[in-house]
């Protein structure tokens, strides 16, 4: 059973930098594509980014991009998402899960078959 647990989450102004990371145990995660997904209060879950196994290739959000870096290292079982540049709209809890099911850069929360627990994100002043 793939545990998944995310940290890193906090209080940031507008502006500020934070990285989440992701570990994994239970199981690799090394053969699978990994993503990252957000639920704001009130809003659906919806798709930030995607990684394939090796991290060669990632895939962002168009509200993340430019803003937002998605990352792994797979010695340690470990995605991380990079948020710089963060904005209040930026608010919500952020999840990572395993890509067990879907293309690569599947952004259908069904095609995820381990998620973490999340880690609370807020951007204010």
């Amino acid at each position: 059973q793939v545990r998944l647990v995310e940290s890193g989450g906090g209080l940031v102004q507008p502006g500020g930098s934070l990285r989440l990371s992701c570990a994994a145990s239970g199981g690799p995660i090394r053969g699978y594509p990994m993503g990252w997904f957000r639920q704001a209060p009130g809003k659906e879950r919806e798709w930030v980014a995607s990684i394939t196994l090796s991290g060669g290739a990632t895939y962002h959000a168009d509200s993340v991009k430019g803003r937002f870096t998605i990352s792994r290292d797979n010695t340690i079982n470990t995605v991380y998402l990079q948020m710089n540049l963060l904005k209040p709209e930026d608010t919500a809890i952020y999840y990572c899960a395993r890509n067990g099911r879907g293309p690569v850069a599947s952004q259908i929360r069904q095609d995820y078959d381990y998620w973490g627990q999340g880690t609370q994100v807020t951007v204010s002043s």
